[in-house]
């Protein structure tokens, strides 16, 4: 039964599958280790064999998390026409704060947040202002003791 859905890039979506791929070629790796630390002797005192099992445990988590969020995954691209108006999923705003500097912010899906990059979530505070507002709107960001406020100046889609 596919989790929440989330709406995700193809190229977001592309790196899920590589990164489920890559987790998944190292069970046999992960087990060999856990063979090898079984073979020298007392479970309860080995380091090597508790730091494999938990490598293990670690490893079939993110599977599992993958594998989940593939399942409810949307392309943002296969979702026909979205309007450019307002700030959805996908859409770059570029905004200017109350010092007059301007930043662009891309609102994606939490998995493919980068703020190096621009890319920001759209739980994240800033995504949660400008989610759904339109062009020449003010918001309000609540971050820090009195918060900031966002003019959103132009809405794009790339």
């Amino acid at each position: 039964m596919p989790s929440d859905q989330i709406f995700i890039t193809r190229k977001g979506y592309q790196k899920l599958q590589d990164d489920l791929a890559a987790l998944k070629k190292r069970r046999p790796i992960i087990a060999q280790s856990i063979l090898e630390a079984r073979e020298k002797g007392d479970l309860k005192e080995n380091a090597e064999y508790h730091a494999a099992k938990e490598e293990s445990a670690h490893n079939e988590r993110r599977i599992q998390e993958i594998e989940a969020k593939l399942g409810g995954a949307r392309i943002l691209e296969d979702q026909g026409e979205i309007p450019s108006d307002k700030a959805y999923i996908g859409a770059t705003v570029t905004v200017k704060d109350d010092s007059g500097a301007e930043a662009r912010y891309t609102l994606v899906d939490a998995s493919e947040s980068d703020p190096a990059k621009g890319w920001i979530s759209i739980s994240s505070p800033i995504g949660q202002a400008l989610l759904g507002q339109g062009i020449d709107v003010k918001v309000k960001v609540p971050i820090g003791k009195a918060g900031y406020t966002l003019h959103i100046l132009k809405i794009t889609r790339e």
